[in-house]
C-alpha cells in the first residue's frame, strides 16, 4: 500500500508543476527547468493560467485543464492558495503532491492553523504529501529522473537515499555531492512533516534495490517508537545514518533526581539511535565520510585490520587508531608473509603494518594488496600512501582500484596524504573505494562497517514479563496520588521496588525509638537507620542517614540525635518515620534509574553510583522497554563493569542478577508509565554474595497522568484531584 501511494511521489509517469514560472530566477522557473535539463522520463505539465508555453512545454491554465491523466502535483504558489488547489488535484484524481509552499507552522500559530486543515484535507483526498515549506525531492534511476528541486546543481546519481528536515541544508548538499564523491539514488526534502515524514521514506525505501544505504538529517523524532520499531529492522538490511542536530540538555538541570540531572534530551536521542541501529554522525564531513564508505565497501566478516603503507610513521598512528577504536591488527599468515618477501625489499617489514618502504612502486603496491586480500585472516584493509621517489598518487590510485575491481569481497580504504588536487581529480572518477586524506578518518570508516556488520549480527533480544505484585505497587502509588503527593517517600519507594521483585536490604518503618530497636533486633545488627519523608527527599543533605549500628544501645542513642537534627533542619513535619534496614557490606556502588524525556519517553540509565555520581558520571542510557540484550550491553558498556567483574580479589557482582533488575525496573515504568524519576542510588554490589542490592529508593510521577491512569480524579473532596 505505501509503496504504491508514494511511487505517485517518487515514480510518476506525469508532472504538474503548479506555479510554473516564465520569470527567470523563480522557484516555478527553476524547477522547469530541472525538470527539462534532468530528462524527466515522464509527462511535464506546467500549470499557470497567464502562459502558453513554459520552457518548451504547453502550459494550461489548472490541473482539470490537462487532457491526460497526472500522477504528480508540485505546488509552487502562495499559501492561500494551497486548499482550493488541492480541491481541483482531487477533481483530477492526483493523489500525489509536493507543497513547496511555506507559510504554515514555521511562521507561527496562524500558520499552525492552517497547517492542521492543510493534514486534515490530504488525509480526507487520501493524498500522500511531501511538505510544506520544502526544496522538493529528486529519483536519479534511469527509467525515472526526477529532479523536482530548486537546487542549483543536478544531483549526481548514487545508491544513497537522503531524507532531510531542512531543505536548505539538503540545497546546499546537493551542490556538492561531486566533490563529495557520492551520489544520491533518491533525495527528499520533507519540510515540515504535515504527512509524510523521515519514518515514511525510510519505510519506503526498506526494499528499494536502488538504495543501499539511507541517510538522514534529522532535527526531531516525530514518534520514537514507530521509528525505534521501523529502524531496528531496516538496519538489519542497510546501514542507516543519522546526523541529529538539536544536542542541548534542555530542562535537565530542573530534574530534581540524579537520573533526571545526568539525562537530556540528546542522550535520550543517542540511546534511540543506538538501539535502533543507526549509526549517528555529528557533523556533515562524519556523515559522508561515513556514506562514501559504505558505497564502496562490503560489509566485512569480521574486525581484523591489515595496514599497507610506504611509510613507517602514519603506520603506527593507524595502528593507535585502529587499536583505540576497539578493532583487531590482522595477524598476516606465514603465506603472506612468504610471498610479500619474494617481492619487496629486504628492509620492508611484512608484519603488521606492513612497510613497503618509501621506496615502494605501482607494482609493489598491486601485488601488496592484491596478497593481503587473499590472507584469510584479513577482513579489512587500510592502504597508505606518501609521495616518494616520483611516484603519482593518481597512478597508485588506479593501480589499486584495479585490484580491488577484480577482489570485491573486502573492503579497502585508502589514505592518500597527497595534494588536494587528487580529491578533485579522484571526484570526476568512477571509483570503487574510499579515498581520505588522513589515517584516523579511514579508521572511522573501518569502525562504522564493523558497527554495521556487529548490529547484522546482533540477536534482536527478548522483552521479558516477570511475576510481579503490580495490585501493591500501585496501591503504594495510589496512595501518594491521593494526598498530592508527586514523590513517594523512601518506605514508599522501597515497597514498590520490592512489589517487582528487586532485591532491596531487609527493612522496616519504625516511629518511636522502641519500635527502631525492635525492627534492629528482628534483622540483626549491624543496621542502617534513615528518615523517611513526604517533604524531604536527599536524606544525606540533613544528615537523615545513620550506618553501621552495631546495638540496640547505640541505636536508641542515635536514634534521639537523628530527631535533635531533623528539628533543628525544619524537616519533622512530612516525617513518616524511620526505615531500619540490614547494613549490606560492600565497597562497589552502582545506579539504576529512570528518567523520563518528554519527546522520547522513558529512559533508562545504569552505572557508576554513590556520591560521586553526578561527578564522574560514569552512566549509560537506554530507552524503555528493554530487551535482554539492551540490558546486558547497557551493564557492560560502563567502565567500571571491570569492578563488576571482580577486580583486585572482590566477589565477582552477579551480573544475571544485575541484568534482571534493569528488565524489572523496564517492567514497572511499562506497567506505571507516568513514572517521572526513579532512582536506586545505590544499588550495593554485596561482598558476601555478589547481589546487587537496592540500598534506596526515590520514585516521582507525573500528577496529572497518575490521577488520570489510577482513576484519583473523583472530585470527591478527599483531596486528590486538587
Amino acid at each position: 500500500m505505501l509503496k504504491e501511494q508514494l511511487d505517485k511521489i517518487m515514480r510518476p509517469k506525469s508532472i504538474a508543476v503548479i506555479g510554473a514560472s516564465t520569470k527567470p530566477k523563480t522557484i516555478g522557473s527553476e524547477m522547469m527547468q530541472r525538470l527539462r535539463d534532468y530528462k524527466f522520463q515522464g509527462e511535464i505539465y506546467p500549470i499557470n493560467p497567464k502562459a502558453d508555453q513554459i520552457e518548451g512545454f504547453k502550459a494550461y491554465p489548472s490541473v482539470l485543464d490537462v487532457p491526460s491523466d497526472i500522477d504528480f502535483a508540485v505546488l509552487i504558489i502562495p499559501k492561500q492558495f494551497v486548499l482550493e488547489t488541492l480541491a481541483q488535484c482531487n477533481e483530477k484524481g492526483i493523489k500525489g503532491i509536493c507543497i513547496i509552499s511555506a507559510g504554515f507552522k514555521e511562521t507561527g500559530a496562524e500558520g499552525v492553523e492552517l497547517e492542521l486543515e492543510l493534514a486534515a484535507t490530504l488525509k480526507k483526498y487520501g493524498m500522500r504529501c511531501v511538505g510544506p515549506n520544502c526544496l522538493g525531492l529528486i529519483n536519479t534511476s534511469d527509467d525515472v529522473r526526477l529532479d523536482a528541486t530548486f537546487a542549483e546543481e543536478l544531483p549526481v546519481k548514487g545508491d544513497i537515499a537522503f531524507v532531510s528536515q531542512s531543505g536548505a541544508l539538503g540545497g546546499g548538499i546537493l551542490n556538492i555531492l561531486r566533490d563529495l564523491n557520492v551520489g544520491f539514488a533518491q533525495f527528499v526534502s520533507v519540510g515540515n512533516q504535515a504527512d509524510i515524514n523521515a519514518e515514511t521514506m525510510m519505510e519506503y525505501w526498506e526494499n528499494d534495490d536502488d538504495v543501499k544505504q539511507i541517510l538522514l538529517y534529522m532535527e526531531s523524532i516525530a514518534n520514537p517508537d514507530n521509528f525505534r520499531k521501523l529502524a531496528s529492522r531496516i538496519t538489519k538490511k542497510k546501514p542507516v545514518i543519522a546526523l541529529k542536530a538539536g544536542r542541548s540538555a534542555a530542562g535537565a538541570s530542573a530534574a530534581s533526581s540524579h537520573t533526571g540531572s545526568l539525562a537530556g534530551a540528546d542522550k535520550a536521542a543517542d540511546a534511540l539511535l543506538k538501539q535502533s541501529g543507526v549509526i549517528r554522525e555529528f557533523g556533515l564531513k562524519g556523515l559522508f565520510d561515513t556514506a562514501k564508505v559504505f558505497s564502496n565497501c562490503p560489509i566485512p566478516k569480521g574486525n581484523r585490520v591489515a595496514i599497507i603503507t610506504n611509510s613507517g610513521g602514519p603506520g603506527i598512528m593507524a595502528t593507535d587508531a585502529i587499536c583505540e577504536y576497539g578493532l583487531e591488527m590482522a595477524q598476516i599468515s606465514d603465506k603472506t608473509r612468504e610471498t610479500l618477501l619474494s617481492f619487496l625489499p629486504a628492509a620492508a617489514s611484512v608484519k603488521n603494518p606492513i612497510d613497503m618502504i618509501a621506496s615502494a612502486g605501482i607494482e609493489h603496491y598491486s601485488r601488496t594488496l592484491e596478497t593481503v586480500i587473499a590472507d584469510e585472516n584479513v577482513d579489512m584493509i587500510m592502504l597508505i600512501y606518501l609521495p616518494f621517489m616520483g611516484l603519482k598518487d593518481i597512478d597508485v590510485a588506479k593501480a589499486v582500484m584495479d585490484i580491488k575491481k577484480a577482489h570485491p569481497a573486502k573492503p579497502v580504504l585508502g589514505v592518500f596524504m597527497t595534494k588536494s588536487e587528487f580529491f578533485t581529480t579522484i571526484s570526476d572518477m568512477d571509483v570503487n573505494m574510499p579515498f581520505f586524506m588522513y589515517a584516523e578518518e579511514a579508521a572511522d570508516g573501518l569502525l562504522r562497517l564493523d558497527q554495521q556488520r556487529q548490529w547484522m549480527q546482533r540477536e534482536t533480544g527478548k522483552i521479558p514479563c516477570f511475576d510481579v505484585d503490580k495490585k501493591k505497587a500501585e496501591k503504594i502509588i495510589q496512595q501518594s496520588v491521593k494526598e498530592g503527593r508527586d514523590q513517594l517517600t523512601t518506605l514508599e519507594s522501597i515497597d514498590v521496588l520490592e512489589a517487582y521483585g528487586i532485591r532491596a536490604c531487609k527493612y522496616g518503618l519504625a516511629t518511636t525509638k522502641e519500635q527502631a530497636v525492635s525492627v534492629a533486633n528482628s534483622i540483626d545488627y549491624p543496621v542502617v537507620m534513615k528518615m523517611s519523608s513526604k517533604t524531604t527527599s536527599h536524606k544525606t543533605d540533613v544528615g537523615g542517614v545513620v550506618v553501621n549500628i552495631q546495638s540496640a544501645e547505640k541505636l536508641a542513642e542515635e536514634y534521639d540525635a537523628l530527631m535533635i537534627r531533623l528539628e533543628k533542619a525544619g524537616c519533622i513535619e512530612g516525617l513518616e518515620g524511620v526505615i531500619i534496614q540490614e547494613m549490606v557490606k560492600g565497597s562497589r556502588e552502582m545506579v539504576c534509574g529512570i528518567a523520563t524525556d518528554p519527546q522520547y519517553g522513558p529512559m533508562m540509565m545504569f552505572g557508576l553510583g554513590g556520591v560521586f555520581i553526578e561527578v564522574l558520571k560514569d552512566v549509560i542510557f537506554r530507552m524503555a522497554p528493554l530487551t535482554d540484550i539492551d540490558a546486558s550491553e547497557m551493564i557492560k558498556s560502563v567502565k567500571s563493569y571491570k569492578l563488576l567483574e571482580g577486580a583486585r580479589g572482590t566477589k565477582p557482582a552477579q551480573i544475571e542478577q544485575i541484568q534482571e533488575t534493569l528488565l524489572r525496573l523496564s517492567q514497572l515504568v511499562s506497567d506505571f508509565k507516568f513514572i517521572d524519576e526513579l532512582d536506586i542510588n545505590p544499588l550495593l554490589i554485596s561482598e558476601k554474595t555478589g547481589e546487587g542490592i537496592a540500598v534506596d529508593g526515590r520514585i516521582k510521577v507525573r500528577m496529572a497522568e497518575a490521577k488520570e491512569a489510577l482513576g484519583c480524579s473523583c472530585g470527591c473532596g478527599c483531596g486528590c484531584c486538587e
